[in-house]
């Protein structure tokens, strides 16, 4: 009987798609034990070997953590990157003003000496990845409380990554995987000289704009180009006009022999977080009481930053970026709460719980486990929201706080050091570089009244209580009586601090309001948000564990911005009833889409009449079209933004960045039916480098690929 249910269980949850055969972020170096088979029988026509190798080059070695938050690739062995257009959207927004506007204009570097530098900006390989578990836990008592745990771990963990990367230049990262239950260690390699090469105008590489994000179909040229540069033994270095473009072990050759429905297909890169095993509990909290919130905060946001972009070049240059990030979110968001409600994510997690408690009956371990998530829970809500609040607003919204808060330190230290005004000095620079007085000012002005009015009372700065009536005189007030506000007032302050000067910063209005929130924050909401959400992990690391120990399955890692792999098919997809999307565009969508008077979707000149002359050169496709986007059934999220897609032969289709707005809810819960990754194809990438930007250098340092009709035939 108790086999029987297992296999209805396991059945049931295939269908559910926790456990469906082409869900999944893989760690690569398991390839070979758990998913070499299936891809396959999908297509593939490569080795595990090949994708990832420790000994050998494999593709693993032409994929970068871009700058830590996107993916990128190699694309020649002369170091040349291909990433998004939106991770490099900040570097470019850095290089511009309002007379050299490379977010409108683009840029293209003629020869290395034009290309710029970014400070901060790096690419990180991975050159191993190793299970580091026993080394991490089989020290580790049983019997320890859970702070002791802690640090005991982290003990095991430095010492372990010490000793992997003693007497290299490499560095190791050790994280944990299952709640904890695994532990995997990633040796890298850095390199932290990299500069911009090329980038479209914002209306190709942003075409369609916020109107588009996160839907399809798109029509998105979203990718831009950068290069590695290091030391003449082709070893990491800090800038240096010496340094030389990298060599990598392995550039990927670039298809132009395009792709069809049904075609194989890999996304290789860095995807953020995942939370594929929350609870019922969790999803509804998510779906019913954190996201609605935080979508409001952020478009109250967009509202004010919208109007004050609108009415100055100099103020859109400014907060381009910033508005880019917090509408992404937003729209996100939105569509996550779709697609859950569209996926009836709770209902079916529901069930998949019901199925756990009957396999795990008998167990007195596990007896009361989904009694205690719905406790920890309930207890949690007011501190998310209030949490959320303080994220969204304070900390990230009114970036005067943002900049007060910067100065906490300093205000308690006995006698600053060198190091301590240096940071701040660089901060300010930053700061007042896109800041803007009125845009602020207003951003407070409407986002604390949703503070004051939404949030419970405790929660709440008494200032902001006491000036309820009148809160818009009352922030007016603040940002013109403030030094935060100021950028000479407070770089001279600055240059000429020491330790008795404490006392005007402790007098400033902004402040006082500063250490307000954050007193409530580090008091009141920290310290219950943070052990609520202990409890969970510690319960979620017992289900997660008994998942994978009694029904049987697959089950890969949560995403945590480490190396992995997907592997899907090029599809389309059905949003709603009577609605079929096509799983490829082309550039006639772009002139359909054509408006002059819209930010969205105006575009260059010289782009229409390259399409209207159909002039693609070896680009189109075999009837004469050319391709922009299409759409696959891998499984990515954010951080995926960037990474290569890649074809049964290891060679470049396109370049990941986005999601249907329906299968957003991905993160939370896989629908391969309703979830989709969106790609430019990489054809789309060559035509606008080589016709219309003519980078045609560019072009001649990557390895294309083009079969001939017969050899397409014989395949």
């Amino acid at each position: 009987m108790m086999n029987r249910i297992i296999a209805v269980i396991a059945f049931t949850l295939i269908s559910f798609g926790t456990l469906t055969a082409k869900e999944g972020m893989w760690l690569p170096q398991l390839l070979k034990s758990l998913n070499e088979s299936e891809m396959k029988s999908m297509g593939l026509k490569l080795s595990a070997e090949d994708i990832y190798s420790v000994n050998n080059s494999s593709l693993k070695d032409a994929v970068i953590s871009f700058g830590g938050f996107c993916t990128g690739e190699m694309i020649s062995d002369q170091g040349l990157i291909l990433t998004n257009h939106h991770c490099g959207y900040g570097r470019i927004q850095s290089h511009s003003s309002v007379e050299n506007d490379y977010l409108t204009n683009g840029y293209w570097a003629n020869n290395h000496s034009e290309e710029f530098k970014n400070p901060g900006l790096t690419a990180t390989f991975i050159i191993r990845i190793e299970d580091v578990t026993d080394e991490i836990l089989n020290s580790i008592s049983a019997d320890l409380t859970k702070e002791e745990r802690e640090k005991a771990i982290k003990k095991a963990i430095d010492s372990t990554a010490k000793l992997a990367t003693e007497g290299t230049h490499y560095d190791a990262v050790i994280k944990p995987f299952y709640y904890g239950n695994e532990y995997y260690m990633f040796i890298t390699e850095t390199f932290k000289d990299v500069r911009l090469v090329g980038a479209p105008p914002s209306s190709i590489g942003k075409f369609g704009g916020d109107t588009d994000n996160w839907m399809w179909p798109r029509h998105t040229g979203d990718f831009s180009l950068f290069r590695i540069y290091a030391d003449k033994d082709n070893k990491p270095a800090e800038y240096s006009e010496d340094n030389v473009p990298f060599k990598p072990r392995h550039h990927f050759p670039i298809s132009l022999n395009g792709i069809k429905k049904g075609d194989f297909t890999m996304v290789y890169g860095f995807p953020g977080r995942t939370q594929e095993y929350l609870t019922s509990y969790a999803i509804q909290q998510i779906k019913e009481v954190i996201n609605p919130r935080r979508i409001d905060i952020r478009e109250k946001a967009l509202e004010v930053m919208d109007k004050h972009m609108d009415a100055s070049d100099e103020v859109r240059i400014k907060y381009a970026s910033k508005y880019a990030s917090i509408a992404n979110y937003w729209k996100k968001w939105l569509g996550e709460n779709r697609g859950l409600e569209k996926a009836n994510a709770i209902s079916m997690k529901k069930e998949q719980e019901d199925l756990f408690v009957k396999a795990t009956a008998g167990k007195p371990k596990y007896d009361n486990l989904m009694n205690e998530f719905e406790k920890r829970y309930t207890a949690i809500e007011d501190y998310e929201q209030a949490r959320s609040y303080f994220i969204e607003i304070p900390y990230r919204k009114v970036e005067a706080i943002g900049l007060a808060s910067a100065f906490r330190d300093l205000v308690k230290s006995e006698e600053p050091t060198e190091e301590q005004l240096e940071k701040l000095k660089k901060r300010i620079e930053t700061h007042f570089k896109d800041y803007d007085y009125a845009t602020d000012m207003e951003l407070a002005q409407v986002l604390f009244k949703k503070y004051q009015t939404e949030l419970p009372e405790q929660f709440v700065p008494k200032s902001l209580k006491s000036n309820q009536s009148k809160l818009d005189s009352y922030v007016k007030e603040m940002h013109d009586e403030s030094i935060f506000t100021k950028r000479k007032d407070i770089e001279e302050f600055i240059a000429d601090y020491s330790a008795k000067d404490a006392k005007k910063i402790e007098k400033d209005p902004i402040f006082q309001l500063t250490l307000a929130f954050w007193d409530i924050y580090d008091n009141q909401i920290r310290p219950e948000y943070g052990r609520l959400s202990d409890e969970i992990d510690s319960l979620s690391k017992i289900y997660v564990a008994a998942l994978r120990e009694f029904v049987p399955g697959r089950y890969y890692p949560d995403a945590n911005s480490t190396l992995r792999l997907a592997y899907g098919k090029v599809d389309n997809y059905e949003p709603r009833d009577a609605v079929n999307y096509e799983f490829f565009t082309t550039t006639e969508g772009i002139i359909e889409k054509y408006d002059p008077g819209s930010d969205d979707f105006d575009l260059p000149d010289n782009l229409i009449q390259l399409i209207e002359n159909e002039d693609y050169g070896q680009y189109a496709d075999e009837n004469g079209h050319m391709p922009v986007c299409f759409t696959a059934s891998n499984h990515t999220t954010g951080g995926n933004s960037g990474s290569p897609v890649i074809n049964a032969n290891g060679e470049l289709i396109g370049l990941n960045f986005d999601r249907n707005w329906e299968g957003t809810m991905s993160d939370i819960t896989y629908d391969i039916n309703q979830c989709r990754n969106i790609s430019v194809d990489v054809r789309y990438v060559l035509f606008i480098v080589d016709k219309f930007a003519g980078a045609t250098h560019l072009i001649e340092e990557m390895t294309l690929v083009k079969n001939t009709a017969e050899e397409k035939k014989g395949e």
